[in-house]
């Protein structure tokens, strides 16, 4: 697998500020000369090493719902593919490298979703009362929640690092 540059990275998650469909993750690969089945993503989803989707709904009467998955997810699909190249095999990839990637990306979308929410109900609450105060506390607990972010990668990189030095020195 040919190595992502951080820019080339950076440019499709900007291209996809909203995600991804499976098929669009693959197709991506594909025009890299990356090998990757959809039936290949959805399994590696299955064992928790790429997040899951987040079902969104499609403009239009019954036009059902379409499961969009974060553009993170090829980083870790390039961190997978790395590993598996360093004879990694995937239950060694799913305990000891990406154990809590997926929570950790979860999470953060999540509370993504919570935060405009809220920005949502103040703007809203804002314009009837001229009130800006809770605008101000949900500033305070999104840096709070960015600092959270950052330790658990933290913590997940530090984890990560020591399954890679006690692999290699077996």
């Amino acid at each position: 697998m040919s190595e992502w540059t951080e820019n080339e990275l950076s440019e499709v998650e900007q291209l996809h500020p909203d995600g991804m469909t499976v098929q669009e993750i693959v197709d991506t690969c594909s025009r890299r000369g990356v090998r990757l089945t959809e039936a290949t993503f959805r399994k590696y989803v299955q064992l928790g090493l790429l997040p899951r989707s987040v079902r969104v709904a499609r403009k239009g009467k019954r036009r059902g719902s379409l499961g969009l998955y974060p553009v993170s997810a090829i980083r870790q699909l390039q961190h997978i593919r790395r590993l598996m190249d360093q004879g990694c095999t995937m239950d060694e990839i799913q305990r000891d490298f990406l154990f809590v990637r997926g929570d950790i990306d979860a999470l953060e979308r999540r509370l993504e979703r919570v935060y405009q929410a809220f920005d949502r109900a103040f703007a809203d609450r804002d314009r009837r009362s001229g009130d800006s105060n809770g605008a101000a506390e949900l500033s305070d607990a999104k840096d709070m929640g960015q600092q959270l972010l950052n330790r658990l990668n933290a913590i997940e990189r530090r984890l990560t690092l020591r399954a890679r030095m006690d692999r290699a020195v077996v």
